[in-house]
C-alpha cells in the first residue's frame, strides 16, 4: 500500500470514526433508552478490533507445516520470516529509514547465509535437483537487489512492495521446493 493510499485510507477511517461519534451525541438526543446510540457505540468499539485484524494479515507466522524436518533450517526459516516480519511492520508504522535500511541489510545478509548453508548441505548430500534449487536461490536475491536498489534511490516508494514479494516467495519456497530435498537431507545432516 502506498504512501498516498494510507493516508486516503487513515482519512477515511477518521472521518468515519468522528462520524460516529456526532452519530452517537446526537442519538443520545433521542434518550438513553433509545438504541441507535448504542448500537453506534459497539460499531464504534468494532472498528479497532476489524483493523487489528487486517494488519495482523500482514505478517506471516511460522506454522509445522512448513517444516523440512532439519532444525537447522526451520531455524533458519523462522529467522526469515522474523525479518520479512520486521520489515513489515517497519514499513507499516513508518519507521526511519535507517530502521528500514537495517533490517534490509540484516534481512538481505541472513538471506545469503542461509542459501548458502542450505545449497552446502545439498551439495555434501549429492542432492539431484540442486541446480535449479540453487538458480531459484540466484533469482529471488536479483529480485531482491533490484528492489531495494528502487527503493534506495526513490524513498517515496513502498518497502511494503518487497516484504510482500518476500513472504509470499519464502512461504512459497518452503512449502514447494525445499519440501523435495527433504528425503535427501533428512538425518544426513544437522
Amino acid at each position: 500500500m502506498s504512501t498516498v493510499t494510507k493516508g486516503i485510507s487513515m482519512l477515511i477511517v477518521s472521518v468515519l470514526i468522528l462520524g460516529l461519534l456526532v452519530m452517537i451525541v446526537l442519538g443520545f438526543m433521542l434518550g438513553f433508552s433509545h438504541p441507535l446510540p448504542w448500537v453506534l457505540i459497539g460499531v464504534l468499539i468494532i472498528i479497532p478490533i476489524i483493523h487489528d485484524k487486517l494488519i495482523a494479515t500482514r505478517f506471516v507466522k511460522w506454522q509445522d507445516s512448513y517444516s523440512v524436518g532439519i532444525d537447522s533450517i526451520d531455524s533458519d526459516h523462522k529467522k526469515l520470516l522474523g525479518l520479512i516480519n520486521q520489515l513489515q511492520a517497519a514499513a507499516h508504522y513508518k519507521t526511519d529509514d535507517v530502521m528500514i535500511e537495517d533490517v534490509l541489510n540484516q534481512l538481505i545478509d541472513y538471506t545469503k547465509y542461509h542459501f548458502s548453508r542450505e545449497e552446502g548441505m545439498m551439495q555434501e548430500c549429492e542432492y539431484p535437483d540442486f541446480d535449479a534449487h540453487k538458480l531459484q536461490h540466484d533469482d529471488m536475491i536479483k529480485q531482491v537487489s533490484k528492489y531495494i536498489d528502487e527503493y534506495r534511490i526513490d524513498k517515496t516508494r513502498t518497502i511494503e512492495e518487497v516484504a510482500v514479494y518476500l513472504k509470499t516467495w519464502l512461504v512459497n519456497h518452503i512449502n514447494g521446493t525445499d519440501q523435495k530435498y527433504t528425503p535427501f537431507l533428512k538425518g544426513k545432516v544437522q
